[in-house]
């Protein structure tokens, strides 16, 4: 793993690092809620799916559900965390209208996971460590709605108490890239281990962005003795919810940071939102203190405790994860570490590509997987679990080119075919008679046939033998992209005795 490289912005009085720290949100992917046996279930009528204890009825208490503890263990093993065999759950007291118990059930000094680590591949090829400061499960708050009505707000109590981890990371990421590509890596891990579906666009993973600006030498000053003091005051972008939106998000508002110090003012630590249609960041409010929510343990819950053999089932128990699935691309396929990091982003990637190269080249299943299939998934505007082409259809397409049945211009007419109409490759190769010709004579024919026709030509690759190119072009389409390019290439030299090299 490479040094962490300082990056800077310019302003105009000089270079300014930025600093950032993510705090995630993930709901715990269960069919019930954390303390209630209600529904999770997205999308089902305002207020139909919330039980006595997520209204906070008097008398109502709340019963941990083991499923969603295994899940944040689980997903604290997946961050290569230390799991906490005792953890308590506390109380953080706010008011505001979609929380019904006047505080959320949450866990403050003592969480279930502790210190962990998530490793980003970025573009130029630099591997970064993030540190993961801690992992604790909670209760959501409902939600409120203020559009429905021109002089009312309602509240919606279907999220509460749905199960959260918070998952906080340190400080450590230095650029826009990194935090857009650390939330990336989150989400599929997350996915990989089945702990939550990272559906952003259904607010079941949302982040919280703290960023914040110091001069050169801050940030290693902050490494070296684990002092803030070295690093500027943070403003947290609160609950965005897309890797664009936190990457436009914290370039706006380092920039607006660096202004506001530049032009002498002092930067105020508070909540902000990110407004993606104007691509700015609005102050919400001052940023609270945990002293200001009044922590304490829930009177109502016992202590978590875990028996580390069951830990130690969960741990035995996990699916292969993106950097060990990765490591084995490499290994296994002898594929370079950018592709395997791409193949790997997202499980169900990864799995239609174990397929779709199975018994072939690896790189040219690659290859062919990123350029061909997602090229035309990108554009029909679906992802990889909706190809209208199987990965056992693609690897007979990647078959046939690879032993010569079939030209590469005639495989990707034949991938259109089947994207559109199916059927099997290989009969339809057969039935309408696509198969490559590398029938000597044929070939001759096609290319005295287009000597015939340029005579000019001739004369002038005669000169200049790197006009081959234009010669193999033309017998192409007189055999109607059916002549094996590598024969046409041998008959065409032999035939106007062109040196090798041309």
């Amino acid at each position: 793993m490479s040094q962490h490289a300082s990056k800077t912005i310019k302003g105009e009085t000089g270079e300014w690092e930025i600093v950032i720290g993510m705090e995630v949100h993930a709901q715990v992917l269960s069919k019930a809620k954390l303390f209630s046996g209600a529904s999770t279930e997205f999308g089902a009528e305002p207020n139909s799916h919330v039980s006595f204890v997520d209204a906070a009825m008097p008398g109502m208490l709340p019963v941990i559900n083991r499923f969603c503890v295994e899940q944040a263990v689980k997903t604290g093993l997946g961050l290569k965390a230390q799991i906490n065999n005792r953890s308590v759950f506390d109380r953080k007291n706010y008011f505001y209208p979609d929380l019904p118990q006047g505080y959320q059930i949450s866990q403050f000094k003592n969480p279930i996971v502790g210190e962990g680590e998530i490793l980003l591949d970025m573009k130029d090829g630099e591997t970064i460590r993030v540190g993961i400061e801690r992992l604790h499960l909670e209760q959501d708050a409902g939600k409120s709605l203020h559009d429905q009505h021109p002089d009312m707000s309602f509240v919606d109590l279907n999220r509460s108490g749905t199960a959260l981890m918070e998952i906080v990371s340190k400080p450590h990421m230095r650029s826009s890239e990194e935090a857009a590509a650390f939330l990336k890596k989150l989400r599929a891990i997350v996915r990989y281990l089945g702990t939550c579906d990272g559906n952003m666009d259904e607010g079941s993973m949302r982040a919280d962005v703290n960023v914040s600006v110091c001069k050169p030498g801050g940030y290693e000053k902050f490494r070296e003795t684990g002092s803030f003091k070295h690093l500027g005051t943070r403003c947290e972008i609160k609950n965005v919810n897309s890797m664009r939106f936190v990457q436009m998000a914290v370039e706006y508002e380092a920039r607006r940071q660096v202004e506001i110090i530049e032009g002498g003012g002092t930067i105020k630590q508070e909540t902000r939102l990110y407004d993606s249609k104007l691509n700015e960041t609005r102050s919400m409010r001052s940023k609270e203190e945990a002293h200001d929510y009044r922590y304490f343990p829930d009177p109502d819950l016992l202590p978590l405790e875990l028996e580390q053999a069951w830990v130690d089932s969960l741990k035995a128990s996990l699916p292969e994860l993106p950097d060990e699935k990765k490591a084995r691309f490499i290994k296994d396929f002898g594929i370079s570490a950018y592709d395997a990091g791409v193949l790997v982003g997202e499980k169900e990637l990864a799995d239609f590509y174990e397929e779709l190269a199975r018994g072939v080249d690896a790189k040219a299943a690659a290859n062919w997987l990123n350029n061909e299939v997602l090229g035309r998934l990108n554009r029909d505007g679906l992802g990889i679990t909706q190809s209208p082409v199987s990965a056992s259809a693609n690897n007979a397409i990647i078959r046939m080119m690879g032993d010569g049945t079939i030209s590469g211009k005639l495989a990707k007419d034949l991938l259109d075919i089947v994207w559109s109409e199916g059927g099997d490759p290989v009969q339809i190769v057969e039935q309408r008679g696509m198969k490559q010709v590398t029938d000597t004579s044929a070939i001759e024919k096609a290319v005295e046939a287009v000597i015939a026709a340029n005579p000019d030509k001739v004369e002038e690759i005669k000169a200049k033998p790197k006009l081959a190119g234009w010669f193999v072009g033309q017998v192409m389409k007189q055999t109607g992209g059916k002549a094996n390019p590598a024969a046409v290439n041998a008959v065409l030299k032999a035939r106007l005795n062109l040196p090798d090299e041309g």
